[in-house]
């Protein structure tokens, strides 16, 4: 699922077609969830495609976890793996529907 295929377009001022603000649903922890300690130059996608089979998921690893800015995670800290992606997909499909 391409993060930006439900985030709604406008036209600005000057008439060029731009993205509105993307909304991220809260993910709560669940009984679903796994926590793996990634190895060195582990990335946000390809745990995606590991683990969903969709490497553009990556998001829903990085929202789970706070990560902001960054693709390749730290083997410092134990990751979260979300397991319910289903219903968090259509939570956000409905903020950004």
């Amino acid at each position: 699922m391409r993060r930006y295929a439900n985030t709604r377009r406008k036209l600005d001022k000057s008439g060029i077609r731009v993205y509105t603000t993307t909304y991220y649903p809260e993910i709560p922890l669940t009984d679903g969830d796994f926590f793996i300690r990634p190895v060195d130059g582990n990335r946000l996608d390809n745990l995606a495609f590991s683990y969903y089979g969709d490497s553009t998921l990556w998001w829903i690893i990085a929202k789970a976890n706070g990560i902001r800015g960054k693709v390749v995670v730290s083997t410092d800290k134990i990751l979260r793996i979300p397991g319910n992606i289903q219903q968090i997909l259509q939570k956000f499909r409905t903020l950004n529907g």
